[in-house]
């Protein structure tokens, strides 16, 4: 198993009617000229958490940061015109909380990013470091 050291949290820049999942990112990232899927974890706007890319298996969310980190990807997080928008569903909060909590008991000491910090980007569209207050991001 690799070492991981962090949680980070992305958004498919997607407008709020739009319900993709792994497959249809897993399409977009081939596209791309990747293998698969970019992300370990997808979670759709009704909730759901889906598996993407192995744990196991370094990702390709976070450029300089795949190594030792955990991809997760919320659908949504564009308005109409493409602006970053908070407009995830309280399913999908409920969802990344519960995923990340379940990560860090099992994987120690993982602190919690936005991709923002990391790139030039608005990506998930909301403060990471709000959402987890009671956490050590």
């Amino acid at each position: 198993m690799r070492k991981l050291d962090k949680i980070i949290i992305h958004c498919s820049a997607t407008r709020k009617n739009q319900d993709i999942g792994v497959k249809e990112i897993a399409q977009e990232h081939k596209k791309n000229g990747w293998e698969n899927i970019g992300y370990h974890f997808v979670i759709r706007r009704n909730g759901e958490i889906e598996d993407g890319r192995p744990i196991e298996e370094i990702g390709a969310h976070c450029k300089g940061q795949n190594k030792n980190s955990i991809g997760i990807c919320l659908v949504g997080g564009v308005n109409e015109q493409l602006k970053a928008e908070n407009n995830f569903t309280p399913a999908q909060f409920f969802s990344l909380q519960k995923l990340v909590q379940n990560l860090k008991m099992k994987f120690q000491n993982l602190t919690i990013h936005g991709h923002k910090e990391f790139a030039a980007k608005d990506c998930p569209s909301f403060e990471v470091t709000d959402l987890f207050k009671e956490e050590k991001c």
